[in-house]
């Protein structure tokens, strides 16, 4: 237990349930209604409108071995390798044993899949595949058709949400158990300002961090709150650097930031090419899939490129596709290209590089349980062991669905037993907050010295920087009191996630999966370990190195000696 908290004002309303999910994404949304399921009275906490997470963004689809030919097996071999020897193999195996069923009780939940021409779900290919195995829908648009499904059920079974709340901290009991979550709520309505929702279990499931970079395809709402506040309540996280940065997000120039659209995977499932500015197909010998390898090495290749042409992008080339092609497959991702002034059907699509996922992040068990007890995660904030170093394009859906299940049933089998009422240590540290502005600063730092390229010189430089944003807001806190805010919580949450990704950066020694060290290009078989990473009460990090490529237990019996 750290005991540390966030510089925020008393709670001036509660309300009491047996579950608080964090988040309305697929693994959000799928938690919650499996529990209520299970007659356990469930509230749904979101930080904007119930559909705004990073879920209805997804373009590509959900994975899973529904084709004639395709088996669990082949789908796990093809995880493996792109983890890079850091997945959990019993991690995989469960997702992709449990994922064909999953799929299809999303379904049967409302979600509306493309079909083929004799009414069977239709199936594409995407980096790292060896087979068609991902169902899409609206063409391009299956996150948006998901989140539909699910929150109408969630609407249609009268679940109580609250909307635009951003989660604060952890409530604990006198044991050390989770007993709830603070809140602040934005606007006037049932509850405003700061609550909390007391209850003896809490699922994580607030999404990535991608708002840490300047460039990214997640949305504002993404800024790491869920890692942060686990943290803070004394979780491990473990496999944060390993960041994944989709190798085609439309480029819209050298200084855009913010949200950047995503050319989704799919287009090359269905055979756009990369090419450099002179036509050439320069991923072509790199790779046995081409243009479909693993999103690591694609984006490795496209940055190696650009740095040999002193480009600032390269370019998807799907013009053959034609336009009936391009409207039917491909509306979203068409729609965005021409409202900046690009048409696919004519001309090449300038893309280049940008932060997508974390594959890393809560360190969990099996079934979602973290190392403090009561609290789980699951989606991009989890760290399931299913990714490894590197994501299989469109497995997140895939775990959010899966282990938000396994949460809701554990969750259901243990029971809604309450410990006791929530504690405030008399040791309680609060955190002070940056002032908002300091988040792009933040950004900035992040993706100049920890982006694509590292090395212990960028990584050394943002880590000394990102410390002395820390120092300053300490000394600013003790002259003044900080004013706290969603800009300041999101920019003081943005900052610890930061300092995570780096520290743990700067300690891996290799390049393996999503993760490049330019002073260390070469895979290192001693380095086929987890890192893990804790904060103390005095707000340090203590990062240590896993004995072996296997997560060790969320509940030890006894504590691993710290690497030196």
């Amino acid at each position: 237990m750290t005991g540390i908290r966030l510089h925020a004002p008393a709670p001036g309303w509660s309300i009491d349930a047996d579950v608080v999910v964090v988040g309305s994404g697929v693994a959000g949304l799928t938690a919650a209604l499996r529990c209520t399921a299970a007659g356990l009275r469930t509230v749904v906490v979101t930080k904007a409108l119930l559909d705004d997470g990073s879920t209805r963004w997804a373009q590509g689809g959900i994975a899973a071995a529904l084709g004639e030919g395709d088996t669990p097996e082949q789908h796990l071999d093809d995880t493996l390798v792109a983890g890079a020897g850091l997945c959990d193999t019993e991690a995989v195996r469960l997702l992709v044993t449990e994922g064909p069923d999953a799929v299809r009780r999303l379904i049967d939940t409302g979600a509306d899949f493309d079909k083929t021409a004799d009414g069977e779900i239709a199936l594409t290919r995407e980096g790292g595949h060896h087979r068609r195995r991902i169902a899409h829908a609206g063409g391009d648009a299956t996150g948006a058709e998901i989140s539909r499904a699910l929150v109408e059920a969630i609407r249609d079974g009268g679940l109580r949400t609250i909307e635009h709340a951003l989660v604060l901290d952890l409530l604990k009991d006198a044991d050390g158990r989770t007993a709830g979550v603070t809140l602040h709520v934005m606007g006037e309505g049932q509850h405003d300002g700061v609550g909390a929702v007391h209850a003896p279990a809490v699922v994580l499931a607030t999404g990535g961090m991608g708002q840490v970079f300047s460039a990214t395809t997640n949305p504002a709402v993404s800024t790491g709150d869920g890692v942060a506040l686990a943290l803070r309540a004394g979780a491990e996280v473990s496999d944060l650097e390993f960041v994944q940065f989709h190798p085609t997000v439309l480029f819209l120039g050298a200084d855009s930031e913010g949200q950047q659209p995503l050319v989704s995977e799919a287009v090359r499932g269905e055979g756009a090419h990369l090419v450099d500015a002179d036509g050439v197909r320069f991923m072509l010998g790199q790779h046995e899939l081409a243009e479909l390898a693993p999103r690591d090495i694609v984006a490795k290749a496209i940055m190696r490129r650009m740095q040999e042409q002193g480009a600032e992008h390269m370019y998807l080339d799907a013009r053959h596709f034609g336009a009936e092609m391009w409207e039917q497959r491909f509306p979203t991702i068409l729609a965005a290209c021409r409202a900046h002034g690009i048409d696919p059907v004519t001309e090449p699509v300038p893309v280049a590089p940008a932060a997508h996922y974390a594959s890393g992040g809560v360190r969990t068990d099996l079934t979602g349980r973290t190392t403090v007890p009561g609290l789980y995660a699951c989606g991009e904030v989890a760290c399931t062991g299913v990714h490894g170093a590197n994501r299989l394009a469109s497995n997140s859906l895939l775990e959010g669905l899966v282990f938000a299940e396994r949460i809701a049933d554990d969750i259901a089998t243990r029971g809604p037993h309450r410990e006791g009422l929530p504690v405030v240590s008399a040791g309680t540290t609060v955190l002070p907050l940056l002032a908002p502005e300091t988040r792009v600063r933040i950004q900035r730092i992040m993706s100049a010295d920890a982006g694509v390229l590292r090395s212990a010189g960028s990584l050394g430089a943002a880590a000394d920087a990102l410390e002395s944003l820390s120092l300053s807001a300490a000394e600013d806190h003790f002259g003044k009191t900080a004013e706290p805010g969603v800009e300041s919580w999101e920019t003081t949450n943005l900052l610890c996630v930061a300092r995570v990704l780096v520290a743990a950066a700067l300690e891996r020694e290799e390049t393996r999966g999503c993760h490049w060290r330019e002073d260390h290009p070469e895979r290192v078989e001693e380095w086929q370990r987890h890192l893990v990473v804790r904060l103390t009460s005095d707000r340090r990090l203590v990062v240590r190195r896993t004995a072996t490529a296997d997560f060790p237990p969320v509940t030890p019996e006894a504590p691993e000696e710290p690497q030196p």
